[in-house]
């Protein structure tokens, strides 16, 4: 059985960090491109930045700068450091992992940006 648990979300200050995990089981982790996405209320999930399996990477132009993404394959975890939040910023944080046609998702931790 497959899952994604994430954690590290929570209620933060304008200027702020977090660092966001995500725990993988029942993957062969390292070969799965990992990903995180967001989603904030009345608007559509939207790709926050991704990792593949040779750790290269790409970050959503709104991020760039500001978060990190990165991959401890001996933890089969990915992180997401996240920096100079903003209000914006606000939304439900969804890991994915995907390889060829397998596509799984975690449940979602809620970071909110607010003074």
């Amino acid at each position: 059985q497959v899952q994604l648990v994430e954690s590290g979300g929570g209620l933060v200050q304008p200027g702020e960090s977090l660092r966001l995990s995500c725990a993988a089981s029942g993957i062969n982790f390292s070969i799965f491109t990992m990903g995180w996405y967001r989603q904030a209320p009345g608007n559509e999930r939207e790709l926050v930045a991704f990792i593949r399996s040779d750790r290269s990477t790409y970050y959503t132009f709104s991020v760039k700068g500001r978060f990190t993404i990165s991959r401890d394959n001996a933890k089969n975890t990915v992180y997401l450091q996240m920096s100079s939040l903003k209000p914006e910023d606000t939304a439900v944080y969804y890991c994915n992992a995907v390889r060829l046609g397998d596509d799984y998702w975690g449940q979602g931790t809620q970071v909110t940006v607010s003074s």
